[in-house]
């Protein structure tokens, strides 16, 4: 999430990829067109990447918390929580390391590190990294070191409070990141609300 859409110039706030038309005269300048280039590529990883992190959230928060809420999974809520959980940690971990890195890589290779100076017009920019913050701190510090050893003792004395409380969570998680993608898309593409 850290660059989504189009690059645009950061001196005049044109679309350089509108503009990037490349002369189709020679063999040499032909066969280039169809060469992905190395920011093409981290874009699409970092989209792909989002895409898998954030989509599993949304399937976490509407489908399978509920389905743990409401007993689908079994009589043992932690256990049915437990094996989806365990099955898509590494997932989402690897989405999220996928994302930070290129999404640090587009900012040094655009060299567009200046628009953390104009918050108004690029302040999905500074949501892109509070929202890779909170995952990674969640993912590899708060998953592994408060969450394994808290939460299945809250689970056995307060199931219903704990696994309402893990469902609010999630909730604020995935609303903070569809804000977050809308703006990105957005604005990388000239809108902004301010």
């Amino acid at each position: 999430m850290l660059c989504a859409g189009a690059t645009w110039d950061k001196h005049t706030g044109r679309n350089l990829h509108a503009m990037a038309q490349r002369p189709r005269t020679s063999h040499r300048n032909a066969w280039q067109l169809h060469i992905m280039d190395d920011v093409t590529l981290a874009r699409a990883l970092h989209v792909l990447g989002v895409v898998i992190w954030i989509g599993g959230v949304a399937m976490a928060t509407m489908v399978v918390l509920p389905a743990v809420r409401r007993g689908d999974l079994g009589p043992d809520r932690m256990r049915g929580f437990q094996a989806i959980e365990h099955r898509f940690i590494w997932i989402a971990r690897t989405a999220v390391v996928v994302v930070g890195l290129t999404g640090l890589y587009m900012i040094i290779r655009l060299g567009i590190w200046d628009r953390f100076q104009m918050a108004a017009t690029y302040w999905w920019m500074y949501a892109m990294v509070v929202v890779w913050l909170i995952f990674a701190f969640v993912l590899f510090i708060g998953e592994p070191f408060i969450l394994h050893r808290f939460f299945p003792r809250w689970v056995r004395e307060q199931p219903d409070a704990a696994f309402a409380t893990l469902h609010r969570v999630h909730w604020v998680l995935l609303g903070l990141s569809v804000i977050t993608i809308f703006g990105a898309v957005a604005g990388a593409h000239g809108w902004n609300p301010f």
